[in-house]
């Protein structure tokens, strides 16, 4: 599954660029701590933007597509926001074949994203794991750390009803 970049504009504060350009600041003559730099990056941000990837390319003096390729190779990263409820559904073989993508369909239509987005209000995001180590309860998802199994396309409505 390849990961898609966010359509919502980019909202950074002065404060989380400054903490940024700290940690950049004291990473930079380490080639090599780029990834921890990633890291604390998607910790101020909750994600990997491209204005942010773009910030650490020109602190730390290193291609930008070079961390485009580290950010959209690495499964922790996250190219797009996460919203205040991030649902994920599991699609480990016992859940796939148990009919997690009718949930992630059913998902779709109902928050009108796909997988690797975030609503417009910030309020859902959607993502595809592959085992959450839940298998006897597949299909399963989960919401921020909730976990709801057994599922059917039908439960959807409650699910999301339930976080409004």
């Amino acid at each position: 599954m390849q990961k898609k970049i966010s359509k919502i504009p980019f909202k950074g504060t002065p404060e989380q660029e400054a903490k940024l350009m700290e940690i950049i600041e004291a990473e930079k003559h380490d080639k090599s701590r780029l990834m921890a730099v990633m890291q604390k990056a998607q910790d101020i941000y909750g994600y990997l933007p491209i204005e942010v990837q773009e910030m650490i390319s020109e602190g730390m003096e290193i291609p930008l597509e070079k961390i485009f390729g580290v950010a959209s190779f690495y499964a922790q990263f996250s190219l797009s926001p996460k919203g205040q409820y991030n649902v994920s559904v599991c699609l480990g073989t016992a859940c796939y074949v148990k009919g997690a993508q009718s949930l992630i369909d059913a998902l779709e239509d109902r928050l009108k994203i796909g997988v690797d987005e975030c609503t417009p209000d910030g309020k859902f995001s959607l993502e595809a794991c592959r085992c959450i180590g839940a298998c006897g309860l597949g299909p399963v998802l989960t919401v921020n750390d909730e976990v709801f199994g057994k599922l059917t396309d039908k439960d959807i409505d409650g699910i999301i009803a339930k976080f409004n």
